[in-house]
């Protein structure tokens, strides 16, 4: 795993050194997430500069350099990820009369755009990617993210230049990079506690979309910012709405028991692919369903005990940590668990906002961030069990939102329409009737989804100036009509809520700390062959992720199957009412929020104090506010410290 950075200038304007240095500079702000190695390329001429951060993963040798240039000399490759099928790749290259020096996947990479170009190349692999390519034949510069999203990418103008990396850090390097917050970004911040692709917390910045390509040219460079718009810009390679419609009109004709078998096959080859490293490599444990089975099929291709890893929190009624114990025993993994208690989580808080970059408000960051810094004393490279939820109807709120949508079907449209004008604001927030009666004007099946997972619920009232953008959850039917309610909102969340909120996540935290996770349920061939399945084959008699569960059965006893779903998260209410009430008293100042401008005091202080009179589920709302405000605050002091001419940093 690496980091990425690099700019362009819309006229070659600096001295190849200086060029060169300052892409150097803004590499180095990633040196957390490619700690083995640092490298620079530039072509003075054309004002391009690519820089990348290395954490060596496969072929330890100096041959895995990068920037790295194409046997032919045309391309220019910063490249951040892993190309899992590099194996098999590299074979059908050598065939075609490819030659290579080393034994490093970004070889294979650039061999098979020389060959295939760019589109048809990320086709054929199978991986997580952030990639910057540069075409000296064409000077074209194109940015291209994996399917799913695994790997982030950011770009943006700085002044006139365009700028991009792996994460914000990078492009805050640059001196002209002085852009404002994006109000309207900040909306869907509170809307859904991140920020979703395409939208970034700055002006003038984006986030390159998961599956897609975008290609510049010298023209789009000079015509800046304001002629950008990422959503005709960023062509698809790979569609997800597009891939789960193809799935559904050719669905699985098998009975059970056969989607098991070929499951079970899918699984056990997407996990061998991803223990392929010439580090350690190990597992996060927590002895739910989805890291078990990877946990699993992990040991079953083992020769030897497989490393997981676990946290514990002391005095929690969420505690996993003797499941995944229990689980680690039954496999014969070399388990390490690490117990924590609410000092050890509040230490990580602080840290926050240099870690994300960008105000992110999951509070399951700060356990994720813990388990990544165990995993990290002893492996290099870390399996998850992400996706299964999304893949195979595995949150509960699926069935509350269908259970809805039934019950609201039936009610007369013109009655549906007389109690949405009448429904309440932010009170629906606390659930109950209220709740339901603010989805009685639902369109479809993606409007009441969409209620079940904001937290504000009219976020542009809390921000001054603001209008709140249109994202996929904003669809009335996120499958444009195909399949059905079930398979709408999981589409809805693989394409949003998977990449820019878990992924978001579990990157952020693990490269921190020079950690790579993957995440075999994602590859691609999991996901298509889940999308062709029928419901029922997912949500049977009351039981979620119904056929992932008959695959794990396979390997563990029934005792350690059937268990209750655990969120991975936080006890921020606690946390707001004892250790962490002074911090956020004072973030939430009215006074101060005043004078910063941004929100609407008397919007924030209206939860604030209904919070601290023991209502309930206020600190959700709370969480997004905070978060901002403690980015904020960071970012206002870099700018402070940097002042006139001088790069920008907050570390």
């Amino acid at each position: 795993m690496c980091g990425l950075a690099g700019l362009w200038l819309p006229t070659p304007r600096l001295h190849g050194d200086a060029l060169a240095a300052l892409a150097a500079s803004m590499g180095a702000a990633l040196r957390h997430r490619g700690p083995d190695d640092a490298g620079t390329w530039c072509d003075a001429q054309a004002g391009i500069a690519l820089a990348h951060q290395r954490l060596s993963i496969l072929d330890l040798s100096p041959l895995g350099h990068q920037p790295m240039a194409s046997s032919d000399g045309r391309y220019q490759l910063a490249y951040n990820g892993e190309i899992y099928n590099f194996a098999q790749l590299r074979a059908a290259l050598s065939a075609l009369g490819h030659r290579f020096r080393g034994h490093s996947d970004t070889e294979v990479l650039l061999a098979a755009i020389v060959e295939w170009g760019l589109e048809e190349a990320l086709g054929r692999c199978n991986g997580m990617f952030a990639i910057a390519l540069w075409d000296s034949r064409t000077h074209s510069l194109s940015l291209a993210r994996d399917r799913v999203g695994k790997k982030p990418l950011y770009y943006g103008w700085a002044g006139d230049t365009l700028v991009f990396g792996s994460e914000l850090k990078a492009l805050w390097r640059h001196p002209g990079f002085d852009n404002e917050v994006d109000r309207d970004a900040l909306t869907l911040l509170l809307r859904l506690g991140y920020i979703p692709a395409p939208y970034c917390i700055h002006r003038g910045a984006f986030k390159l979309m998961p599956g897609r390509i975008l290609q510049l040219q010298a023209g789009d460079i000079a015509a800046g910012p304001a002629a950008h718009r990422p959503e005709q810009a960023q062509r698809p390679f790979w569609n997800a709405r597009q891939a789960m419609q193809a799935a559904l009109e050719a669905p699985f004709r098998g009975d059970a028991l056969a989607a098991e078998g070929h499951l079970d096959t899918l699984l056990r080859d997407a996990v061998a692919l991803r223990m392929v490293a010439d580090v350690p490599v190990g597992v996060f444990l927590s002895g739910g369903t989805d890291s078990s089975v990877v946990a699993a099929m992990m040991q079953a291709q083992s020769a030897s005990p497989v490393h997981s890893f676990s946290i514990g929190f002391t005095g929690s009624h969420h505690d996993e940590a003797p499941l995944a114990r229990e689980v680690a025993t039954h496999l014969g993994c070399d388990h390490t668990e690490l117990y924590v208690d609410g000092r050890d989580a509040l230490a990580v808080v602080p840290e926050l906002p240099a870690m994300f970059d960008e105000p992110f408000a999951d509070a399951s960051q700060v356990p994720t961030a813990l388990v990544a810094r165990l995993a990290r004393s002893g492996v290099t490279v870390a399996l998850s069990g992400d996706g299964g939820d999304e893949l195979f109807f595995g949150y509960s709120r699926y069935v509350r939102a269908l259970r809805n949508w039934q019950m609201l079907r039936a009610v007369p449209a013109p009655l549906r329409g007389w109690l949405a004008r009448h429904a309440g604001g932010e009170d629906s927030r606390t659930g109950g009737l209220a709740a339901l009666l603010a989805e009685a004007g639902a369109r479809g099946i993606g409007d009441v989804y969409r209620n079940r997972i904001s937290r504000w619920r009219q976020p542009a009232a809390a921000v001054l100036g603001a209008h709140e953008p249109q994202t996929f959850y904003s669809l009335a039917e996120p499958l444009h009509g195909a399949g059905t309610a079930a398979d709408a909102m999981m589409l809805a969340d693989f394409a949003c809520y998977l990449p820019d909120d878990l992924l978001c996540k579990v990157d952020r935290t693990t490269m921190a700390v020079g950690l790579e996770a993957r995440a075999p349920l994602l590859d691609w061939r999991v996901a298509e062959f889940a999308w062709s399945l029928p419901l029922e084959m997912k949500f049977r008699e009351g039981t979620s992720k119904y056929l992932l569960k008959q695959v794990l059965r396979r390997y563990l006893p029934e005792s350690m199957v059937e268990r209750p779903k655990r969120g991975f998260g936080a006890p921020v209410s606690s946390w707001l009412r004892g250790e962490l009430r002074d911090w956020a008293q004072e973030l939430l100042d009215p006074a101060r929020l005043a004078a910063e401008g941004v929100f609407v005091p008397d919007a924030i202080q209206a939860p604030w104090q209904a919070f601290l009179k023991g209502q309930r589920k206020w600190h959700t709302h709370l969480w997004t506010v905070l978060m901002f405000q403690a980015w904020q605050a960071g970012w206002r002091q870099a700018r402070a410290q940097a002042g006139a001419g001088d790069a920008l940093h907050l570390d």
